[in-house]
């Protein structure tokens, strides 16, 4: 039996009012997308210029997870215990692109975008307190070469505390949950595939890449030849809250003067033709360059 028209005009009504407050999300958030006709690359000015949207050109697929200012794909760096809490947890100092646990955003200093490149400087928030940490500036420098979307990455901590040595996520990269496997070549050299646990669970690779995929192996991968060990994770509880995580590792120690660079890039397809196109570009990075 059909609704009568003012059942149906409520109900429309009970909808709209549901979707306001995603509306009203999307309204004050300030997004700038590069699309080259082959991959269409995100990012959120209004979390600290991180990258939030990874897809197939014009696609509405988004493979990367921008749930909070905690996740996106984007810098984050550690520190000492400095009697920080983390909703009742204890933490430390914690730079993160973002923004804060509270969703409090991180600073964009300076951004420009020029076809398919795009230039941030951000100053972080600290993940705990929520504090603008002026003594850490973040930059990026993102560009498109056909389907692969290449990103650098700089730090510079001008702060007057030696810190001491912790793993840093180079960088953190959350995707959606619906991309639960794991693929890496591990440390003997084997092809490995694995939906880890939580919480955080340690992995080291053979080759520079890891690849999040769904369950017809195919998804995103990120080529990271400046690391050789991953700490990843997986949240399944049903919700919006979900998420697959991984941030290839480095052990450093943040201290005076400290500028830290790296690269990333990115690309989509199936396991095989990612490990194909990172191989390529790993053995392509190994030839010896030609000197004038």
């Amino acid at each position: 039996m059909p609704c009568p028209p003012k059942t149906l005009k409520l109900l429309r009504l009970i909808e709209l009012l549901l979707l306001l407050p995603a509306l009203a999300q999307a309204a004050v958030e300030r997004w700038v997308y590069l699309d080259n006709g082959h991959v269409r690359l995100g990012v959120n000015l209004t979390a600290g210029a991180c990258v939030g949207w990874f897809s197939h050109s014009h696609s509405s697929d988004n493979l990367i997870n921008a749930y909070d200012a905690g996740r996106y794909l984007q810098q984050s760096y550690y520190g000492d215990e400095d009697g920080s809490d983390w909703n009742g947890k204890s933490w430390r100092y914690n730079p993160v692109q973002g923004g804060s646990w509270k969703n409090e955003a991180a600073a964009v200093i300076e951004s420009r975008e020029d076809k398919n490149e795009f230039y941030a400087k951000t100053q972080p928030r600290h993940w705990a307190t929520g504090a603008l940490l002026k003594e850490v500036t973040m930059e990026q420098w993102l560009r498109l070469d056909g389907g692969l979307a290449k990103l650098k990455f700089k730090m510079t901590y001008s702060g007057e505390k030696q810190h001491k040595p912790y793993h840093q996520e180079l960088p953190a990269l959350f995707v959606k949950p619906a991309l639960d496997t794991l693929a890496f070549m591990s440390a003997d050299g084997r092809l490995t595939r694995k939906q880890p646990g939580f919480p955080n669970e340690m992995i080291r690779y053979s080759e520079p890449w890891l690849a999040w995929v769904d369950k017809d192996d195919s998804g995103l991968g990120i080529y990271c030849p400046h690391a050789e060990e991953a700490t990843t994770y997986r949240v399944r509880e049903g919700n919006k809250g979900d998420v697959s995580y991984a941030a290839p590792l480095q052990t450093f120690a943040l201290k005076p003067g400290l500028v830290f660079e790296y690269e990333v890039v990115l690309a989509i397809g199936n396991v095989e033709q990612l490990r194909k196109v990172f191989v390529t570009m790993a053995a392509e990075s190994a030839k010896p360059k030609a000197t004038p």
